[in-house]
């Protein structure tokens, strides 16, 4: 009787953990799309400047951002001479060369290398004189994050001053002519002396011999 109790309840045992198994054995279902992470994406810093293209004495304004917040941001400015125009033809069919623009070097020239912190969304604002001629690439790094962008500045020679519109002085012609009319009146003195003495002349003389 006892031998055949646990027989019994060894097979009754068995059954019950076959679907247990079963069911272990069951593949698992993979993770919904929903719960996988969303793609990397790396942040990226940019520095633009406005306007690209000026004179010298006019100032540019830099504007940065996508930077780290409050970081220092590092520049580094590097200048190139502009290209050479090439030759003037003129009206006659001949052409005349230009000589490439050189450097102005001002007394205080620009920095070269200058920094600047951004604000609490990684951005910032800063004005930029040039005290030469040519091209100013500007190289923005960010100091913590190592973020970096460039951006470039065309600085040319001013040219001549206009004079106001409407409020200039006319030109002046009378130089030109003053010299004739100054001769010209000469001689006409010059005949009406050599009439009159002439007259003179002629009545002394004259009525000296009737």
């Amino acid at each position: 009787m006892r031998l055949s109790r646990i027989m019994a309840l060894t097979v009754g045992l068995t059954v019950a953990a076959v679907p247990s198994a079963a069911g272990a054995a069951q593949p698992q279902p993979s993770p919904s799309v929903s719960q996988s992470q969303p793609p990397y994406v790396p942040q990226t810093a940019q520095l633009t400047v406005d306007p690209t293209s000026i004179t010298l004495g006019a100032t540019g304004t830099l504007t940065g951002s996508g930077f780290t917040p409050h970081e220092f941001v590092d520049h580094v400015v590097s200048v190139s001479a502009l290209a050479v125009a090439a030759p003037a033809r003129l009206s006659n069919g001949s052409t005349v060369g230009l000589s490439p623009v050189a450097y102005l070097q001002a007394p205080q020239p620009a920095p070269l290398n200058f920094s600047v912190q951004a604000d609490g969304d990684g951005n910032y604002t800063v004005q930029y004189r040039p005290t030469r001629v040519g091209v100013h690439t500007f190289t923005a790094t960010g100091r913590s994050s190592g973020l970096t962008d460039d951006a470039v500045l065309t600085v040319r020679k001013a040219g001549p001053p206009r004079p106001p519109h409407g409020g200039g002085h006319l030109p002046v012609t009378g130089a030109s002519l003053s010299t004739p009319v100054k001769l010209g009146v000469g001689l006409a003195g010059g005949g009406a002396v050599l009439v009159l003495l002439s007259l003179a002349w002629r009545r002394r003389f004259g009525m000296g011999s009737r």
